[in-house]
């Protein structure tokens, strides 16, 4: 017994249950309702899955979260990657293979937080991700016009399945049409109101009602996508057979949209004690999320930044408020499982396309617009990617893309200045672009070194050619390691010293660059270096390096 308890103390979370928790908990099972339900639709699935992932990852990834309120559940951006992923499936063996890609994601997912990959979503350029996540906002638009209208229109892009809506009103379901424009009217209607929390189950709720009390047979329902099952939702396993090369990709792209995104939500919603969040724990609760969700037929989940804030707003103070949602959620489906086929699909469009609108923010387009350059062509680039390939091409553009930007970054946002020694302090001021004879240079550099900045440095040294006897000092206060390419950089600028008789210091250093510089790494470079280690006191190394190089010249700094 005591076994058991001491068990059950390490699993649950360590906060006290408030009741706020379990008010903000009934809250947000509700407004997860129909979010789930888009979620399916949204991936070409049942709506059940995405019940059913809302729910697993409530219960199931909200246990082990470091960022305390953030709910993780199914999200349109996964929901839009995984749908993507899954447009060469036949229909019928859709669900089987969403399960499977579910499992493989949460396993990336998993695996990432063991690699502590948490520190490496910095690199996600925010315009990169702002385009990507603009580019999905404007596909869930497209790409629902064709459900909102009940017309069936099959295009591989979205872009193209609206245009095909458009140029083909003769096929527009009026019924349908209406039970879509009348969900988007409640929704655009309670978005202002005291009943704004309770929205989309509103636009859920009376557009059914409407079209079971009118009779409109042509709309469709939820239960046309498949069968709903009644009952308590048990787990099982997935079906390996559904494997394809295909799928894990769309796995891996799904795994990196969802562990940006529960980064972002991170940041937007911090502990409230100010306790400070983990990122690979953040990754690890959200894989076990997808994992327990794949188990009970559901679909990949992750931080979702719109429900956190409900989770927030409505009250929760612990965990225990996205926990007692996936609790309240789990009750809705035992008890109401049989209502959920009679909703019409075009209600669930129209949810999407209001999520998807508001999730646009206009100024910060415009900010990352105003940037310049480079964050436009980020910008562009990626929307243009996500709008006209399929996700997981463009998940793989948008990581190459902020790649790329930071070797830009760091080739671009580096400056080489020197340091005049005057009454015992450094002065700072242009650096010379040729060195003079018998002429000491003390050079300090601001930004990277690594890779392109090495290269970009090696082009802003001074020029010793012509030069008699030339000292130039080279301060990497605060380095704590150095490139590959900033050795091969230093070996080469050291050898056109040594033809103009000249020398190159480095000061500054700290006691791990010299581990790894040693005598035999640079003997066998044909590198001849002085070095002068970091010391508590700013700058005293370097003044050690001036004094020693005025003594092999033996004469004073012109």
């Amino acid at each position: 017994m005591k076994r058991g308890l001491r068990w059950l103390r390490m699993i649950l979370p360590g906060e006290r249950i408030q009741r706020s928790d379990v008010i903000a908990g009934l809250s947000g099972a509700v407004a997860s309702v129909p979010d789930g339900m888009a979620a399916g639709a949204l991936a070409g699935v049942s709506p059940v899955h995405g019940l059913y992932a809302s729910m697993a990852g409530r219960l199931f990834g909200s246990f082990a979260t470091s960022t305390r309120l953030m709910v993780v559940t199914a999200t349109s951006a996964s929901a839009l990657a995984a749908g993507s992923a899954l447009t060469a499936v036949p229909p019928e063996q859709r669900s089987a293979a969403l399960i499977l890609l579910t499992l493989f994601a949460g396993c990336v997912m998993l695996a990432a937080a063991v690699l502590r990959l948490g520190r490496y979503t910095r690199f996600v350029s925010h315009s990169v991700m702002t385009g990507f996540l603009a580019g999905i906002a404007a596909n869930i638009v497209f790409g629902q016009s064709a459900q909102l209208t009940g017309v069936s229109a099959d295009a591989p892009v979205a872009l193209l399945k609206a245009l095909y809506v458009v140029t083909h009103p003769g096929e527009i379901d009026i019924p349908s049409l209406v039970v879509g424009l009348f969900a988007l009217a409640l929704l655009a209607g309670l978005a202002r109101t005291r009943l704004r929390l309770f929205a989309a189950l509103a636009a859920l709720i009376l557009p059914t009602v409407l079209m079971i009390g009118l009779g409109w047979d042509s709309v469709t329902r939820v239960a046309d996508a498949g069968a709903i099952p009644s009952g308590f939702p048990l787990p099982h396993i997935p079906d390996l057979a559904a494997l394809t090369p295909s799928l894990l990709g769309g796995a891996a792209a799904v795994s990196v949209i969802v562990l940006v995104q529960g980064a972002g939500v991170a940041q937007a919603v911090p502990n409230r004690d100010g306790s400070p969040t983990d990122p690979n724990r953040d990754f690890a609760a959200q894989g076990a999320g997808s994992i327990a969700a794949a188990l009970f037929r559901g679909m990949p989940v992750g931080g979702s930044l719109g429900q956190t804030a409900l989770n927030a707003t409505a009250g929760a103070h612990t965990r225990w408020g996205a926990i007692f949602s996936g609790v309240w959620l789990l009750g809705i489906l035992v008890a109401f499982a049989p209502l959920v086929g009679e909703v019409p699909m075009p209600t669930l469009a129209a949810i999407l396309i209001v999520a998807a609108a508001g999730a646009l923010e206009p100024g910060g387009l415009i900010a990352i617009w105003s940037s310049g350059s480079t964050s436009r062509i980020a910008l562009v680039a990626t929307f243009l990617a996500t709008l006209l390939l399929p996700v997981s091409a463009a998940v793989g553009i948008g990581v190459a893309l902020s790649l790329i930007l930071q070797l830009n970054r760091e080739a671009l946002d580096l400056r080489v200045v020197r340091l005049r020694v005057e009454d015992g302090d450094l002065v700072e001021m242009p650096a010379p672009d040729r060195l003079a004879d018998h002429q000491i240079v003390i050079l300090d550099v601001y930004g990277s070194l690594f890779y392109a900045g090495a290269r970009t440095l090696q082009a802003n040294l001074p020029d010793p050619t012509g030069a008699r006897g030339p000292i130039v000092i080279l301060r990497l206060r605060g380095r704590t390691s150095v490139s590959a390419t900033f050795l091969a950089v230093v070996g080469e600028y050291v050898r056109r010293l040594d033809a103009a008789g000249g020398a190159l210091y480095l000061s500054g250093v700290d006691p791990r660059i010299r581990e790894r510089w040693t005598d035999a790494l640079l003997d066998r470079q044909g590198v001849r270096v002085e070095f002068f280690p970091a010391t508590p006191t700013i700058g005293e190394s370097t003044l050690a390096a001036y004094a020693q190089a005025r003594v092999r010249l033996r004469e004073p700094d012109t």
